[in-house]
């Protein structure tokens, strides 16, 4: 999936469907972690879903949006 639109943040509507598809994503295509490497390839964001917090990160630091 490509979207042109690189070069602006996501608009409210958007921000709120990624959040339902990632919330989708991880309820039936996470089984014990997903690596992923998105965004600009001379400068990645790689991303870890995991079903476990990151050792010795407190489970406050977290949020549910």
């Amino acid at each position: 999936m490509r979207n042109d639109r690189h070069d602006e943040p996501l608009s409210g509507d958007e921000l709120e469907l990624f959040v339902q598809y990632l919330h989708r994503f991880a309820q039936h295509d996470v089984e014990l972690f997903t690596l992923l490497e998105v965004g600009d390839p001379a400068h990645p964001c790689c991303v870890a879903l995991t079903r476990d917090p990151v050792p010795g990160t407190d489970r406050a630091a977290y949020r549910r949006p």
